[in-house]
């Protein structure tokens, strides 16, 4: 948790927040976890 906190630019806290159960992340809170963990997220149209 400490490398995406860093990664990201987000405190420990602020993540544990987003990410609890009861937590609400934003989008680009996601996206930048998602980047610090190399993955990325896509979207495609129903054919």
């Amino acid at each position: 948790m400490t490398h995406i906190a860093q990664e990201t630019g987000l405190s420990r806290e602020q993540l544990y927040r987003s990410f609890s159960q009861n937590g609400n992340p934003t989008l680009k809170t996601t996206l930048a976890v998602l980047k610090a963990l190399g993955l990325s997220l896509s979207l495609k149209h129903p054919s």
